[in-house]
């Protein structure tokens, strides 16, 4: 068979990762999500160089795909400093909740890849975080499934 029609491939049979997908959403972060993002580009910078120089091309397309996700993001991210004082619930302010269980929640909305809900960080663009902005203490919200007033808000 003539080598002309064979598709000669440098990638040692390793096919490129999907790109990974990017919400449709602004990507406003905190001055601290800004600062996070850029630690994780730094560090996969320094893993794609490892992988390069250990000729590893399964690490290299999995850890090109993270980069060009965080480097996107990066170059995405508007940061948006919560409020000195403020008087209502919004982008990077901690709420307190008090459940009507009698269970206190405090939640601090920030940008989706902030967000951790285990950590007590909520993306902006969640169901409670969107119940919560705009909305002042004493009021009542629905969160999750049942109904929560608003205690404290820094």
């Amino acid at each position: 068979m003539s080598r002309a029609f064979v598709k000669e491939d440098d990638s040692g049979g390793i096919e490129p990762l999907p790109d990974r997908p990017i919400s449709e959403h602004p990507n406003i972060v905190t001055p601290e999500g800004l600062a996070a993002i850029e630690r994780i580009v730094a560090k996969l910078q320094e893993r794609h160089a490892a992988a390069f120089k250990a000729e590893d091309r399964a690490a290299q397309s999995g850890v090109a795909r993270d980069l060009r996700y965080w480097s996107a993001r990066r170059a995405s991210a508007q940061v948006l400093k919560a409020p000195d004082a403020p008087s209502e619930a919004a982008f990077g302010t901690t709420v307190t909740i008090m459940r009507d269980d009698g269970r206190k929640q405090i939640w601090r909305i920030v940008g989706e890849d902030e967000a951790d809900p285990a950590k007590g960080t909520l993306s902006f663009v969640s169901p409670v975080a969107r119940a919560l902005i705009g909305k002042r203490v004493g009021d009542v919200v629905r969160a999750g499934n049942s109904d929560a007033e608003i205690v404290d808000i820094s």
